[in-house]
């Protein structure tokens, strides 16, 4: 059984851990990018939020094309993509080059969980769901930590490119192994037609007010600690906080392993609150505020006690996606999926929009003496997230006293 669960699960495992570490790396590259493409900080938010872009945009084929192909064909596929888009950015010297790769790249890891989700409810029993998500949650966010110290070695022998074709290598082992290596498995029902899931998606998932109870504060959460995490963390430790690029290496693995760690317990922690009765949005609403505070500190520049509150901004943003969870037991089988990829379109074109709005602002303020952005470019473009987070916070506070109850019509479909 041990090797069943390895052969069915690692190769997923492994696509995951590497689209966390492409999702990650530009916030450690982002000095080298900046130099040798001549990009300014609206072209590097734009130029990494690509990624979520083609991301988000994938989302609803994604769901039509498991349930055709099946999970091990449509995420062998798309991580050879992946693979191709790593090449691509090896050899890029400019930015539209770089951004296709790039754009490519997030194309290619766009089902790294939903994949993963389905093979493992394919072939697990659903007790055991909750524990495998975990921690193949915390496996693949051991990818971030990679794209750290790790990572600032390997440029030192290779270079940011070499890299680039080491990580674009290491996708093509994992394409092979999901196509050789994961064992198929019949498909006992009718795959959904792809007109009937974006139709359900309009008339199911979006006409329901737990959705859009916690679509703020799961969209806002997410997008921002990504955003930031992925790129904006690494020149504010250098420019706000005056780390030299070293300290910035060992701070940015700090806090990819808060989130690997975050990510794993965050699932454990909500299992055992609801035997003691507090549900999974409250796990969720907690995580957020605990993010809010970490990133309150940042924005207020409590430069010494930046690592705490780096690891904690790390630990606490992905544990609001537990929302994805909550969605999954309020919509059932039949409709979670679909409210899971109807979730990332939306946060991943919330981090495509927060990652390029986030060098837009920084942009308005002129570079300094040093070469670096201005800190207040910083605290006014965090601190408009944190803002726009305690709105979302509010609203899924009192919005169950607002919203409408659930139609008829909607528990007749989602029952």
């Amino acid at each position: 059984m041990t090797g069943l669960a390895i052969r069915v699960i690692a190769p997923f495992a492994a696509a995951y851990f590497l689209s966390l570490f492409f999702r990650s790396i530009n916030a450690l590259i982002a000095p080298d990018l900046v130099a040798e493409l001549g990009l300014g900080p609206s072209d590097l938010g734009l130029l990494t939020s690509m990624y979520f872009l083609t991301f988000a945009l994938f989302q609803l084929p994604l769901g039509a094309l498991l349930d055709r192909f099946g999970a091990r064909r449509v995420q062998g596929t798309l991580v050879a993509v992946a693979a191709v888009g790593a090449c691509v950015i090896a050899v890029g010297h400019d930015l539209a080059t770089v951004a296709i790769g790039r754009a490519m790249v997030g194309l290619g890891f766009a089902g790294g969980l939903m994949s993963a989700y389905k093979q493992m409810a394919d072939w697990f029993p659903p007790g055991r769901l909750p524990l495998l998500n975990g921690l193949f949650l915390g496996f693949g966010s051991l990818g971030a930590v990679v794209a750290t110290a790790p990572a600032q070695m390997m440029i030192g022998v290779a270079g940011w490119r070499g890299l680039m074709l080491i990580g674009g290598g290491a996708a093509l082992l994992a394409a092979i192994a999901l196509w050789l290596v994961v064992p198929e498995r019949p498909r006992t029902a009718a795959p959904v037609p792809m007109g009937r899931q974006v139709r359900e998606l309009f008339t199911v998932i979006y006409r329901d007010r737990l959705f859009w109870r916690v679509a703020p504060i799961t969209l806002l959460g997410f997008a921002s600690g990504s955003a930031i995490q992925t790129l904006w963390a690494g020149p504010w430790l250098h420019d706000v906080a005056g780390f030299a690029r070293p300290d910035v290496a060992t701070q940015l693995m700090i806090m990819a392993l808060a989130l690997s760690i975050g990510s794993a317990l965050g699932g454990v922690v909500a299992e055992a609150l609801h035997r003691r009765g507090i549900g999974t949005l409250a796990v969720a609403g907690g995580a957020a505020v605990l993010f809010m505070l970490a990133e309150l500190g940042i924005v207020l520049e409590w430069i010494g006690g930046s690592a705490a509150l780096w690891a904690v901004f790390g630990a606490t943003f992905n544990v609001i996606t537990l929302t994805y969870a909550a969605l999954s037991q309020h919509f059932g089988p039949a409709f979670a999926g679909r409210a899971n990829t109807g979730m990332n379109v939306l946060s991943g074109t919330g981090a495509f929009l927060l990652q390029y709005a986030i060098g837009g602002i920084i942009g308005l303020w002129p570079r300094t003496a040093e070469g670096g952005y201005d800190p207040q470019g910083y605290q006014v473009a965090f601190g408009s997230l944190l803002a726009l987070q305690l709105l979302a916070f509010a609203w899924f506070v009192v919005s169950p006293r607002l919203l409408p109850p659930p139609s008829p019509r909607r528990a007749k479909s989602a029952g």
